[in-house]
């Protein structure tokens, strides 16, 4: 196999507090932006069950994607190190 350790990847604290930060502001001025909407009743909770679902479907597809990306380097590692494997035992001044 490789000598080479993989390279894990990593966010920084700050870029994760960040991240985190960014989504919990967001999420309050929308609930507060719904909550202080001048309409009916029914409107306002039309427009929390969109960003809810809106949530959802982002964080689903967050997961997939990262799934997909992560499945890949598997893939690439099992073929890596079958391509080491065979440049290893082959020998060139072996006849054919």
């Amino acid at each position: 196999m490789s000598d080479t350790a993989p390279v894990k990847q990593q966010s920084t604290v700050a870029f994760y507090g960040q991240a985190v930060a960014s989504f919990g502001v967001a999420m309050a001025a929308m609930t507060l932006g719904i909550y202080f909407l001048d309409a009916d009743a029914w409107v306002r909770g039309f427009l929390a069950i969109g960003v809810l679902y809106l949530v959802t479907s982002c964080f689903t597809l967050a997961k997939v994607i990262r799934d997909r990306q992560e499945a890949g380097q598997i893939v690439s590692r099992v073929d890596q190190a079958r391509l080491e494997k065979i440049l290893a035992e082959h020998d060139p001044f072996q006849k054919l």
